[in-house]
């Protein structure tokens, strides 16, 4: 089970990386706290101190087209935000 995703590339992503130094990731909505904080650390190197998650529920969408109603819904998605040690950074852009 791969538990690290995608980093969360955005304005406010960026923000808080710059200002509070938390990065956020999107995860593997089935690991846990502990499973985020040592993937992490293995893949970065960083002293992680806490772990924050969230889980976004899926979107149903329909659009009407010939042959009726198309009703599909996106994934469900669980982000994680880590904050790291004060004098550590991670590099996302290299």
């Amino acid at each position: 089970m791969s538990v690290l995703i995608r980093p969360v590339i955005s304005e406010k992503a960026t923000n808080s990386n710059e200002v509070l130094s938390q990065y956020s990731f999107y995860v593997n909505p089935k690991a846990n706290k502990l499973q985020i904080k040592d993937a992490i650390e293995k893949a970065y190197g960083v002293t992680v101190t806490k772990v924050s998650t969230m889980i976004s529920a899926p979107k149903v969408k329909s659009r009407y087209t010939k042959t009726g109603v198309q009703v599909g819904k996106t994934n469900k998605l669980k982000k994680a935000i880590i904050h790291v040690a004060e004098g550590q950074e991670i590099d996302l852009f290299s």
